[in-house]
């Protein structure tokens, strides 16, 4: 089977930054920020994006150029005789189907949002009813099941029609939207009364507020931004030549990545401080509280529909690279047309998704963990706390390891083309402190787990003493 190539620099940039720039930033990150300090969180955000999220991202990109192979098949062609890295590839592309099984829930319900404000559903009603609104949505099966599959048959039709004429062309198109739409929010919100407030809370970094918790919360937050750790950067490495290195390329999708998450908390935070808005509302700032924000404002109902257009953007760029990565790695396992490979997998996950849909409506006695914990918490902690951390270790130590790849092989790969280099200093960083934070994220996700009501392992631990 003939390897598809992305038709342009641009193109590979912004669909490896469209994959990274997703609900973790236009979402998790502003009610993060919220909720641990405003400024100060965001400074230790940006350090750990430089020293975690960079290192794994050059590795991905590497993996993926050199073998010209999906997650699922490139440790093959990189491994030695007789070994077994390639046991993670197919892990990866379980993650991947995992990630998309309530992604395209969260996406459908931004959808949702976004309809309901482009028709007037929105505008016009106290605060109460559009707090309700939130539940609602939730508490019915056809939305929340019908708008998944809205989002995706769309992902799926789209990438049927190629890499080049399919994702590189619409997600050039979603991705300067999406920057567009996020310039003119932003100026929209520093024009509100409370701008000053909200954006002293946000940029301002007050130092006495940097306590242990913010730090771990800011160093899982950049990590788990990226996606990295199950292929999402290696299958766009795949696609390109050696004109240019890693690392520049990597600094150019990790700006961009910043850039939009950092503009997020500049529309958001404004608006917060003006109309009363508790900052640190958690994972309803979004939904609810932004919801009731624009209800109040002036011509609220454009203003929301172009919020919640921009959010869509957002998402729905992870969910186009996410597909394309998972529609390669069956490709490659099957030999697949991309045309049957789009209609199989599109089932695959349509009816693999059903379950996080359902689990807020028909599904909502299942409480796998802490009360109020869904089919969603479940799944999402299988890919966040456990999938994305060992598989981005395992990336790392594969790379640099003798028993691997090997730095040499890593480095040379890395630092191929025009543009900034890996220096070789790094290598004991690459090589020991790198694999030991990743493994202490991992940790320190699986003991402060809620896995029930007052329970956590390291509660448990700590009982013990």
């Amino acid at each position: 089977m003939q390897r598809e190539r992305l038709g342009s620099r641009l193109g590979f940039i912004l669909l490896s930054a469209g994959c990274a720039i997703g609900v973790g930033n236009v979402w998790k990150f502003p009610w993060m920020a919220g909720q641990y300090g405003g400024g100060a969180f965001v400074l230790i955000y940006l350090l750990f994006l430089l020293v975690l999220g960079l290192p794994v991202m050059v590795v991905e990109f590497s993996l993926g150029r050199a073998s010209q192979a999906s997650p699922v098949k490139l440790y093959q062609k990189l491994e030695k005789p007789g070994q077994k890295w390639h046991l993670h590839g197919y892990a990866a592309l379980v993650a991947n189907f995992l990630l998309m099984m309530f992604y395209t829930s969260v996406t459908g319900w931004i959808l949702y949002y976004f309809v309901s404000f482009l028709s007037g559903k929105m505008t016009g009603i106290t605060d109460e009813a559009s707090v309700a609104q939130f539940g609602g949505m939730l508490s019915s099966s056809g939305v929340t099941v019908g708008f998944m599959a809205v989002i995706v048959v769309l992902g799926f039709l789209i990438l049927s029609f190629g890499l080049q004429k399919g994702v590189e062309r619409v997600t050039k198109y979603m991705m300067v939207a999406l920057l567009a739409l996020m310039i003119i929010l932003a100026i929209n919100s520093f024009t509100l009364p409370g701008a000053k407030e909200g954006l002293t809370f946000y940029l301002k970094p007050d130092l006495s507020k940097i306590t242990g918790s913010v730090v771990v919360a800011a160093m899982n937050q950049a990590f788990f931004t990226l996606s990295l750790g199950i292929g999402s950067m290696a299958i766009f490495g795949s696609y390109i030549g050696k004109e240019r290195s890693l690392v520049g390329e990597s600094l150019n999708i990790l700006g961009l990545d910043t850039f939009v998450a950092v503009v997020a908390g500049l529309i958001i935070f404004p608006a917060c401080f003006t109309f009363n808005v508790e900052p640190g509302a958690g994972p309803s700032l979004l939904f609810v509280s932004m919801a009731k924000v624009f209800n109040n404002m002036s011509f609220g109902r454009w203003w929301g529909s172009l919020f919640f257009m921009f959010m869509l953007f957002a998402a729905f760029s992870t969910i186009l690279a996410v597909f394309e990565n998972i529609l390669a790695c069956v490709r490659e396992l099957t030999n697949w047309s991309r045309v049957k490979a789009c209609l199989i997998c599109g089932v695959a996950v349509l009816i693999l998704s059903v379950p996080c849909a359902l689990g807020f409506n028909l599904w909502s006695d299942f409480v796998p963990f802490n009360t109020g914990s869904s089919v969603l918490d479940l799944e999402d902690f299988l890919v966040s706390y456990c999938l994305l951390p060992l598989g981005a270790a395992c990336y790392v130590i594969f790379s640099v390891s003798k028993r691997g790849w090997g730095f040499d092989n890593f480095i040379a790969e890395a630092n191929a083309g025009k543009g900034l280099k890996l220096a070789r200093w790094m290598r004991p960083y690459m090589t020991y402190v790198l694999p030991l934070v990743i493994l202490a994220i991992f940790f320190v996700g699986i003991f402060t787990f809620p896995f029930a009501d007052d329970f956590t392992l390291w509660g448990e631990v700590k009982s013990w003493f």
